[in-house]
């Protein structure tokens, strides 16, 4: 299975570094910056969603391997605290992961391990057959 480009694209416009990858944990860090701020100074709530995104669809492809591969087909990710600065992570793992489906679950956390969102994708597997 080809190794997702975890590099460029959107994953580099909102700053996001892997720090663990597999197809059973995903953990991304970012740094929250004025770019990715809201009108009212507040990390937007889009990349909250789009982080969930990520980590459920690398994890997700990573786990489905040569059989084909993911797309997202839900996403639903709540926002608990407002954050303006400092560095979030986030940890994607599977709730399940079936021949046609799989779920996602995914906690963001900030310096101080408060959760500030949390979110879960389910993601078809496209095969071959």
């Amino acid at each position: 299975m080809e190794m997702p480009n975890l590099t460029g694209g959107f994953v580099a416009l909102l700053g996001l570094e892997f720090d663990e990858v597999s197809g059973d944990r995903v953990v991304i860090r970012w740094r929250v910056r004025p770019e990715l701020h809201q009108p009212f100074g507040i990390q937007h709530g889009g990349v909250y969603c789009s982080v969930v995104e990520t980590a459920a669809s690398v994890g997700g492809s990573l786990w489905l391997g040569d059989r084909g591969q993911v797309v997202g087909v839900a996403n639903q990710t709540d926002f608990l605290r407002a954050v303006r600065e400092g560095e979030l992570t986030a940890v994607g793992t599977p709730v399940h992961r079936g021949r046609s489906q799989q779920l996602w679950q995914v906690e963001i956390t900030d310096g101080t391990d408060r959760l500030v969102a949390r979110g879960q994708v389910r993601l078809q597997n496209l095969t071959g057959g």
